[in-house]
């Protein structure tokens, strides 16, 4: 009898099948708090719909989710929304996070010294969440939303954490992942993404050019922990006129010095390979 190959390097294929199961009961309601805060505002049936819960099914779930404060009903409008005890674990999330709060001057002076608009985003799963932005001047400019999420494969910041992974932490996340194509540049193929993120490895710094909206560019590297583990991210983004070729490097090593900076303010510390780029 044969036994399998234990499987070396990166892994053939970034995108995976899970084998993992879920709690259903709980990933409905997960599901629809999420909707509920994306929409901001969204009648009964609208949340069903989006998140393909029956109706019955939908409303016992905000019914519970209500009566311990994470959503809430406007009886006027007859509209769900997002409840007071939903803020306070956000906003837990936040003090506790120690990126976030040395992050805020950092990405000031990414923005004053890029003259593009500055990001700082964290991992959630396969996706990066942006908690933090300073827009440029200029009035042609990038802008995310606090809590705005793009998948990792298709953002300079996604990317930029990517690359900075191991190879078992690469797969564990990438499993299960189903990519999409959000415009013709989107790196959805497995061998280009991957030439894409050894790329990024080398250099220090990711660059997103039009792959999850067209016209735009972005410039991220990853912040690490106290373990060398890629913990958060920092960015550039703006019109792609603006990114190009002869630039790009110049707004690296920006990029990357913030990323530096906030790993060394928060008790992060620098892997091997980035260390000694350290004075950049």
């Amino acid at each position: 009898m044969e036994s399998s190959k234990r499987q070396r390097g990166r892994p053939k294929s970034l995108f995976k099948e899970s084998t993992a199961g879920t709690m259903q009961s709980l990933d409905r309601a997960l599901g629809v708090l999420t909707e509920t805060a994306r929409l901001e505002r969204a009648a009964l049936s609208d949340l069903a719909r989006e998140t393909g819960v029956p109706t019955a099914t939908t409303h016992r779930i905000l019914m519970t989710l209500q009566k311990h404060g994470f959503v809430a009903f406007d009886e006027e409008r007859q509209e769900w929304m997002i409840g007071i005890e939903a803020y306070r674990t956000g906003a837990s999330f936040l003090r506790r996070n120690s990126v976030i709060e040395i992050g805020r001057p950092v990405l000031r002076r990414l923005m004053q010294d890029s003259g593009e608009t500055a990001n700082l985003a964290v991992p959630d799963g396969a996706q990066v969440v942006f908690v933090g932005q300073v827009e440029t001047a200029n009035p042609i400019r990038a802008f995310f939303p606090p809590g705005a999420r793009t998948p990792m494969y298709a953002s300079g910041t996604g990317k930029a954490i990517l690359a900075a992974m191991g190879e078992a932490a690469l797969t564990r996340l990438m499993t299960g992942a189903k990519p999409e194509r959000f415009t013709p540049h989107t790196l959805i193929d497995d061998t280009r993404l991957q030439a894409d993120l050894d790329q990024t490895r080398a250099r220090g710094w990711s660059l997103d050019r039009e792959e999850r909206y067209q016209g735009m560019s972005c410039i991220g590297a990853a912040i690490f922990n106290d373990r060398g583990e890629p913990c958060a991210g920092i960015s550039v983004s703006g019109p792609t006129v603006r990114f190009n070729a002869e630039r790009a490097p110049e707004l690296g090593a920006l990029v990357q010095a913030a990323a530096q900076e906030v790993t060394r303010q928060s008790g992060g510390h620098l892997p091997a390979r980035d260390a000694g780029n350290a004075g950049l």
